[in-house]
């Protein structure tokens, strides 16, 4: 429904156009328009991702209207894959409503929400068992202390889906003694970092407020990570200036949670392609040269904490209509790609 080409968000890719004279768009990918729901053609990206020490996808993971949505690359692409041993894999519960946005014809209705992500308890039990069978048990599945590890985008959604932040607590002590009566030693509950936010405890308005922290707490997430600089600083300025916001919120991360933040990295930001008139909110200068340099702060980072797992995130590995992607393209070629393994490979 969203992109009648029948080619997913490839349409959008491969019809994007430049908004204004300095534009980098229209880009193209090197490796062609494919399809990562075919074992083949993963099997050829699992082996350029390892190659340049890449060694673990985080999938999207989707639910709406009762049922899985967009795991066809997960399922039929990496899971059919015969090396998907060399990167493993786990998933991001990216619960978030749906507006129009994956639809260009009718992008600038981004107010108009086509599915609600929030789910209630018997809905969220039911997608916790279908995750532990179909996924948590794969031997290429990621885990941390043998715990598979499973990251919540939005914890309003979640909280407000399930009834404010004690019922919550008590669906994810759920999640984990299932993990458990399922044979598997746990979980590891990773939660996706905006900016330091308020949120309604009770599912509520009106009700009473905590913060980022607090709820991490009080929730038991094992660990943090972001998914994109976009969500906590302006983006709209050179790549190196945006770093050193980045390495101030690691900072403060540090000062403010008790359990380990893992540090991200965003190649970019642009996501005009998804729309027909102009996105202000653009990162300039996000040359491989500086991904790299910033790529190097992470890893600092890292050996800075060697008491936490030495994971790092990155986006992204594919999320062209966002301009934040590691795959090859025909204005760096394998630029990021190499930035990466000359950080990280041995």
């Amino acid at each position: 429904m969203f992109w009648p080409e029948g080619i997913g968000e490839w349409q959008s890719v491969k019809n994007a156009v430049k908004k204004f004279p300095e534009h980098n768009w229209p880009r193209k990918p090197l490796w062609g328009y494919v399809n990562e729901a075919d074992p083949y053609v993963m099997e050829m990206q699992i082996n350029a991702a390892a190659d340049h020490g890449v060694n673990v996808f985080i999938y999207d993971w989707y639910w709406y209207d009762k049922r899985p949505f967009l795991e066809q690359c997960l399922n039929d692409g990496y899971l059919k894959a015969r090396n998907n041993d060399r990167v493993k894999f786990y998933l991001m519960w990216a619960n978030h409503d749906v507006n129009h946005t994956w639809d260009i014809r009718l992008s600038n209705m981004e107010d108009t929400v086509i599915w609600n992500a929030a789910v209630d308890r018997s809905e969220f039990e039911r997608i916790a068992d279908r995750l532990i069978a179909e996924y948590f048990k794969h031997p290429s599945y990621y885990t941390i202390d043998g715990k598979p590890v499973f990251m919540i985008y939005d914890l309003a959604n979640l909280m407000k889906g399930l009834g404010g932040a004690d019922a919550t607590k008590e669906a994810l002590e759920w999640f984990r003694g299932r993990a458990v009566e399922e044979g598997l030693p746990g979980l590891h509950l990773q939660l996706t970092l905006w900016s330091e936010l308020n949120y309604n405890l009770s599912g509520v308005d009106g009700g009473k407020e905590a913060t980022t922290s607090e709820l991490a707490a009080l929730l038991g997430f094992d660990s943090l990570s972001h998914y994109q600089f976009v969500h906590f600083t302006d983006i709209d300025r050179d790549y190196d200036e945006i770093m050193e916001d980045v390495v101030r919120e690691w900072e403060r991360i540090d000062r403010t949670y008790d359990i380990p933040y893992f540090p991200h990295i965003s190649i970019g930001w642009d996501n005009n392609p998804r729309f027909q008139t102009f996105r202000p909110g653009i990162v300039r200068k996000n040359t491989p040269e500086s991904v790299q340099k910033a790529l190097q702060r992470a890893k600092r980072y890292i050996d800075e904490h060697p008491g936490q797992y030495p994971l790092m995130t990155i986006n992204s590995w594919n999320e062209w209509t966002e301009t934040s992607y590691l795959q090859p393209d025909d204005l760096y070629g394998y630029g990021y790609l190499e930035a990466v393994k000359h950080t990280f490979a041995k």
